[in-house]
Formats: structure tokens, C-alpha cells, sequence
């Protein structure tokens, strides 16, 4: 049954993007009422500012209307493209603001929709969320630190490094061991 409520899921977003590819306004309407409150929170998580992140959900949407003739719904899924966009977006308005002075990646490249193609379409599922984040939790609160600048700020491990005040091959260990623990942790919830 499983499979089949995830199957139902996926087809829905593909005849979704199709509309969009179309150019349909209410097919847009429909993305945000089903994504719109993830990608908030999300971007608030990112920006802690509620007007900021309320325009930037705006930008994401308008982004994706915008680039939507790339993607393939055949290939994959939208939900991984659409958090990357809002994702990107976050960090911009966050290095715009000065909190980040160093750019390690042009973040238009990471939302090709092409880059998704091969993710899966269960990746949204809250059962994986709540193991995801209950790995986190048991995790040493510095190295869930390091976890969540790199993430939800996009910084570098050396930026990382420099925002603790310690030095580069101390956050570059807590990184690696925090990612062994939580893949351990996720067991067989996460394949890559």
C-alpha cells in the first residue's frame, strides 16, 4: 500500500509540472498550497526573519515558474528541486546581508532541475523526516552545530571552523563522525 500512496504522489507533481510547463497559474497555485508551507519553514529556519522569509518563498516560487521548461517530471521528483531552489534562495539573501563573505559555489548551478532527476520521490515522506531528525538530535550538540551552519547557512567547513573558534581539522572530524553516526543511525532509511 505503501508504494502505491507514493506512486499516486509522485504522478500528481508530474501532471503538476506538466500544467506549469503550460504556463498554468492555477497549477502554481497548487504547488505553493502543497509545498508552500515546507518551503517557508524551511527558508524561516535559514533567515530567522518572518518578512524575509515570507519574500523569499515568493522569489522561490516565481523561480521555479520561471525555470520550470527544465524539468523533467518523468525523471524525477519535485520536491528535492523546489527546497534546493528555496534553499539557495535563503543563502543568497543570507550572503547579501553579509552573513557569509566568501562564496565556494555558484548556487544557480544546484538548482538545474536536471540535477534531481535521479533522486527519489519518497524523499518527502515524514517518517524519514522524523528519523532525520531524531538522528540529529543524538548527535553532541557541537557536532549537530557544525551539521546545521553547513546546511542551513551553506558555510564552508572553514567558515564553520572560524564561527566556533576552532580549528579546521576539529570541525572537519565532527563533520565526518556526524554524518557515520547518522547514516548508522538511519540504517536502511537512506540509500546513496
Amino acid at each position: 500500500m505503501f508504494p502505491l500512496i507514493l506512486a499516486v504522489v509522485a504522478k500528481g507533481d508530474g501532471e503538476l509540472m506538466i500544467r506549469l510547463q503550460r504556463r498554468d497559474p492555477q497549477a502554481l497555485a497548487e504547488l505553493y498550497d502543497r509545498y508552500g508551507q515546507m518551503v517557508f519553514r524551511l527558508i524561516l529556519r535559514m533567515v530567522r526573519d518572518n518578512g524575509a522569509a515570507e519574500d523569499l518563498v515568493q522569489e522561490t516560487f516565481l523561480r521555479v515558474w520561471n525555470r520550470v521548461g527544465g524539468f523533467d517530471s518523468d525523471r524525477g521528483a519535485v520536491g528535492p528541486w523546489l527546497l534546493a531552489v528555496a534553499r539557495n534562495r535563503a543563502i543568497d539573501y543570507l550572503r547579501s546581508k553579509g552573513h557569509r563573505t566568501e562564496s565556494t559555489i555558484d548556487l544557480n548551478e544546484t538548482e538545474h532541475p536536471a540535477l534531481f532527476a535521479d533522486l527519489p520521490t519518497d524523499v518527502f515522506h515524514f517518517d524519514l523526516v522524523r528519523q532525520v531528525k531524531r538522528a540529529l538530535e543524538q548527535l553532541d550538540s557541537q557536532a549537530r552545530e557544525a551539521i546545521e551552519l553547513a546546511y542551513f547557512e551553506g558555510m564552508s567547513q572553514s567558515e564553520i571552523a572560524a564561527r566556533m573558534g576552532q580549528p579546521l581539522g576539529t570541525v572537519k572530524t565532527w563533520m565526518r563522525r556526524a554524518l557515520q553516526q547518522m547514516r548508522k543511525a538511519l540504517g536502511g532509511a537512506i540509500t546513496a
